[in-house]
């Protein structure tokens, strides 16, 4: 049972990641110009710079990050190491030539960039407000127990701080892993948000200090959303898209994906709202549709949809699901 869930968390992830892939950073006008309603895995748009250089059902960076991390995990027997971590994004990013072809985030890029060329990535990780470190930290959720938040929250900031060290970047990572361990003991909805909720004022307090907006009560007024227009979907988005924002930052795409987790608690559902929502679609439904997976286990996903990230990304996620189950049974 716990393995399906793991799994279902991964594959959440791929999924969310990959319905949202062509639609990336177009505002809602945009995509639904575009597209009218995306209903399924699409290739990216020519006219999209970013999405442009996939295809149908393949992740992005999202995705591609938090398998190279559980990768640098594995190597050192889930023991977190800056030097480790940095060199398996290094060698990924130039392998598929993620600085020259818009695939890296503005903070990641920078503090990635500094590392390869020999200099202190301390500048740009202590400034990182962007989601970088949320969008692939969803499997670390699967490693914790939800009483251990206080260790998860460490965990997160041991990960994270290769590129990320902010306070906003680290507490909005930990309310995603927070969500997907709560969701892997079949807790009820709210319970999922209180430990998110939880977790950010444990991890807020690990990172450097910023204005940036609070997580929580962001999170909370777009969950009185999520409950007012219950069954006005099309009013939801819009009300997340307008007033809680979909861009690159933590402090807006972090509290949008949990709600919308929320609204859908279907990872299909959850996947489609998120592709259609605007902004950065991508790495929202990633950390929602992770969320959603968790919760739901991959017995509930469409085959044909698992299928389909099999296919189109020659990765076996079993594989990682294997490992972070057994990590979780020693540690």
């Amino acid at each position: 049972m716990m393995k399906q869930k793991i799994a279902g968390a991964l594959y959440g992830l791929a999924i969310g990641d990959a319905m949202g892939m062509p639609s990336e950073l177009w505002a809602r006008s945009k995509v639904k110009e575009y597209f009218g309603t995306i209903t399924d895995f699409l290739d990216g748009p020519p006219e999209n710079e970013v999405a442009c250089n996939f295809t149908k059902g393949q992740y992005t960076d999202d995705t591609a990050q938090a398998l190279l991390i559980l990768d640098a995990l594995i190597e050192n027997k889930f023991v977190p190491d800056t030097s480790i971590i940095a060199r398996h994004l290094l060698d990924w990013a130039d392998r598929i030539g993620a600085f020259d072809n818009n695939i890296l985030g503005p903070s990641s890029k920078a503090a990635l960039g500094a590392i390869k060329e020999g200099r202190d990535p301390e500048p740009f990780t202590s400034r990182a407000e962007t989601n970088g470190a949320a969008m692939r930290i969803a499997p670390i959720g699967c490693l914790f127990s939800r009483d251990r938040k206080a260790e998860l929250a460490q965990y997160v900031y041991d990960i994270s701080r290769v590129t990320h060290t902010t306070d906003v970047a680290v507490s909005g990572a930990a309310m995603v892993a927070a969500a997907v361990s709560s969701a892997l003991e079949d807790q009820d909805w709210d319970t999922m948000m209180r430990d998110a909720l939880e977790a950010y004022d444990i991890a807020r307090h690990l990172g450097a200090a910023t204005y940036s907006p609070s997580l929580a009560e962001r999170l909370k007024l777009a969950l009185q959303y999520a409950n007012q227009y219950e069954h006005d979907e099309e009013r939801f988005s819009q009300k997340i898209y307008d007033v809680i924002g979909s861009g690159v930052l933590t402090s807006e795409s972090v509290p949008a994906a949990l709600a919308i987790a929320y609204y859908a608690k279907d990872p299909h559902r959850c996947s489609l709202i998120c592709a259609n929502l605007g902004g950065d679609t991508d790495t929202i439904g990633a950390m929602a549709t992770a969320i959603c997976g968790a919760r739901a286990g991959l017995d509930a996903i469409d085959p044909l949809w698992i299928g389909r990230i099999d296919e189109s990304n020659s990765v076996d996620l079993h594989h990682y699901a294997n490992q972070l189950l057994s990590h979780r049974h020693r540690n």
